[in-house]
């Protein structure tokens, strides 16, 4: 199984088409005022699809190999700049014009096999 595609509610299309391709996505679907869909890099994919209110508490993870850095070249607004987590992460986060959690980060080996991962059981 891979996870490819998420679609996150928009308020605002016009203000969530600039927001994610200024965050750096490439958009592919261009469908106004309901749907846009973005494109990273590696081709996974990111949805907006326009509903009248927004109200969730999805968090969107984009891994990046150097957060300040990544950071640093956006021209977007942070709600927490980067920061070492004691989850082993280090974060940035923003909030996008309908009010959907971004958290840039980079995890490296940490994102899969933290120290806390529970041991498979030893084969019979």
């Amino acid at each position: 199984m891979k996870l490819n595609q998420v679609t996150v509610g928009t308020t605002d299309y016009a203000a969530s088409v600039d927001f994610y391709t200024r965050l750096g996505l490439t958009q592919i679907v261009d469908s106004p005022p309901r749907y846009a869909r973005f494109e990273t890099p590696n081709g996974e994919t990111l949805s907006i699809h326009r509903v009248d209110a927004v109200a969730s508490s999805t968090i969107i993870y984009f891994e990046v190999d150097d957060v300040d850095a990544f950071v640093a070249g956006l021209d977007l607004p942070l709600a927490h700049p980067p920061a070492d987590q004691p989850w082993l992460w280090r974060e940035a986060r923003l909030v996008d014009p309908s009010g959907n959690e971004i958290c840039l980060y980079h995890a490296g080996e940490n994102r899969r096999f933290p120290p806390w991962r529970i041991k498979a059981p030893p084969s019979p």
